[in-house]
């Protein structure tokens, strides 16, 4: 079973170009314009895109992306209504786009308005974020997952997740809970490792009731989802071997939001994976659905193909 684990000499199928190139390690490493973002800025911007105030938050607010939303009532363990876009071809592969805290649906909107031929792309607003519900944060990985498994296709058709950030291993619980419904893999940016989870004091000042709720829905239940995670991940851990589906790794080396110290955690710990490809863009930051859309649909179309 071909897998990217520590650096040896060797070979990696890139992506980009459709053929394998000689790399020190099982690791492509991309040159990319370095980021040039403080830590605050990149925190802010990816805020200010969510709800709705940057070029992308713009682009999805267009009637164009209005006119793809729908809306689903799911059971336990969520009891709520979730919305979510969809493009492409319907009877097609399907592609679900998981984003990461804060975010929602709309920040997919390229992929969107112009879908990945081939392909039957679904965007959820997860639980707590956008237009879906519940109003306050679901801070479970294992309830996130059930939100994404109600979009995947009820005639049996595999699907192909991709997860940005927070997503990411969001999509890895989906992947592991069901792993004959699952057809590839996609990790953007995701964080996974419990190691590098960190709480800023000034987290805790964000659950204080007075704080909490003068905070927008999207903050505060980014915040909660925070500050829950390390616990989370390290369940997850335990569940990452039950993935059997081919696992693409793409990740920044300058994201200072997500580490790309996550790297090594997720290659060491996707044992069951029919294969495990990593590519690291170097320079690059935390915003690769925006910032470096190439690269992501060219993961795309490596998950949606026979990627090994």
């Amino acid at each position: 079973m071909p897998r990217s684990t520590a650096p040896v000499a060797g070979q990696h199928q890139d992506v980009s170009a459709g053929r394998d190139a000689p790399v020190d390690g099982h690791v492509m490493v991309r040159q990319a314009r370095p980021p040039g973002r403080s830590r605050l800025w990149s925190a802010l911007s990816v805020i200010v895109a969510t709800i709705g105030l940057g070029p992308t938050g713009l682009r999805a607010a267009d009637a164009s992306i209005d006119a793809l939303r729908h809306q689903l009532a799911v059971g336990a363990p969520l009891n709520t209504t979730l919305s979510y876009l969809q493009a492409g071809n319907p009877t097609a592969p399907r592609l679900i786009l998981v984003h990461g805290t804060p975010g929602s649906a709309s920040g997919w909107s390229d992929y969107l308005t112009n879908p990945p031929p081939g392909t039957d792309v679904v965007a959820l607003d997860r639980p707590g974020f956008g237009d879906s519900g519940p109003e306050g944060a679901v801070t479970s990985l294992e309830a996130q997952a059930a939100a994404v498994y109600a979009l995947f296709p009820t005639d049996g058709r595999r699907v192909v997740l991709l997860g940005h950030s927070l997503g990411g291993p969001i999509v890895a619980r989906v992947a592991a809970d069901h792993p004959d419904r699952v057809a590839a893999v996609v990790l953007l940016a995701a964080s996974l490792d419990p190691g590098l989870e960190e709480i800023n004091p000034m987290q805790w000042v964000g659950t204080w009731a007075a704080v909490r709720w003068a905070l927008p829905r999207a903050i505060r239940n980014a915040n909660a989802e925070l500050i829950a995670l390390k616990p989370e991940l390290e369940s997850l851990a335990r569940l990452l071997p039950k993935i059997t589906a081919p696992v693409l790794i793409v990740h920044g080396t300058k994201d200072d939001l997500v580490p790309v110290a996550n790297v090594p955690f997720m290659q060491a710990g996707l044992t069951g994976a029919r294969c495990v490809k990593t590519e690291l863009l170097e320079g690059q930051n935390h915003f690769l659905p925006w910032n470096s859309t190439g690269v992501v649909r060219q993961a795309i179309a490596w998950a949606l193909g026979t990627p090994c």
